[in-house]
């Protein structure tokens, strides 16, 4: 998952939780091995191998792909599954440099969803184009790792993977505290926050991001454009049922550039903006 990922138990039986911690553990490498676009035999490289050719998928990339449909429409286009191809010349590294607009827009036309054959359970990527599970993955893993341990204990349960969380409910002794970074200062909380259930995420620039003649760019890139937003709030972090809604919810938000607030407000969900 690219970040540290943990999983808080309230239970003073360290068997429970060196149990829990395994079953979380070997759900998480579980989707990492099948989506990761890193792996050559994971899904992901399976179908962005295809030049074209129709995929039949599982049920669960099914799910996962249908989710992302609903990404890039709640979005307008600006989330894109299809996106991956721009970290050919966005590279958010000590590098500090930005790639030229000739080559961004070279890459534009391998950019869109709507340019795949999508007839479930089949999948056809044209060849060229690439498609990427790295904006919904990590939140899904969450999810999916919380349902397990609940079905394996009745305690208190949060999963942690990179800062984005879900819980079935609160420990004996109160509401889990979570800390929202400060922007720019890495491990100081901003914002803490009494959190029971549901899910939380947090999307923004502060890990990730090019800083030139006072300009910063952060990671999350605007697909219609091909270059990052700019305007939106340095960090957005939303609640919501799950992990993966929040997850959608805080990451579009930042996609609105100035207008996430009232994006935020229009969705009627609690929210956050540094």
């Amino acid at each position: 998952m690219a970040s540290p990922c943990e999983v808080l138990v309230d239970t003073q039986d360290p068997t429970v939780a060196m149990r829990l911690g395994e079953l979380a553990a070997a759900e998480a490498w579980r989707i990492e091995a099948k989506y990761s676009r890193y792996l050559p035999d994971s899904v992901i490289s399976e179908l962005n191998r295809s030049a074209g050719r129709k995929v039949r998928v599982d049920e669960e990339s099914a799910g996962l792909l249908a989710f992302a449909a609903r990404c890039h429409a709640l979005s307008e286009g600006a989330f894109d599954i299809t996106s991956g191809v721009l970290r050919r010349v966005w590279r958010f590294d000590a590098s500090q440099q930005l790639p030229t607009t000739a080559a961004v827009e070279a890459l534009r036309g391998l950019i869109g969803f709507e340019k795949l054959d999508w007839a479930p359970p089949e999948l056809a990527v044209p060849a060229g184009m690439e498609i990427d599970f790295g904006g919904i993955c990590k939140e899904y893993a969450v999810d999916r790792v919380l349902g397990l341990l609940v079905a394996e204990c009745d305690r208190a349960l949060l999963v942690n993977f990179g800062g984005d969380l879900a819980a079935n409910g609160a420990p004996a002794s109160g509401p889990w505290s979570v800390g929202v970074e400060r922007p720019g200062e890495h491990g100081k909380a901003r914002l803490l926050l009494d959190f029971t259930q549901g899910g939380l995420a947090t999307s923004g620039d502060t890990h990730r991001f090019i800083e030139l003649d006072g300009v910063r760019y952060g990671h999350i890139l605007d697909t219609r454009t091909g270059f990052p937003v700019q305007g939106a709030p340095r960090s957005v972090t939303v609640a919501a049922a799950t992990c993966v809604e929040a997850g959608l919810m805080s990451t579009v938000a930042v996609l609105q550039g100035s207008g996430a607030v009232a994006f935020l407000d229009s969705l009627g969900v609690p929210y956050w903006c540094l």
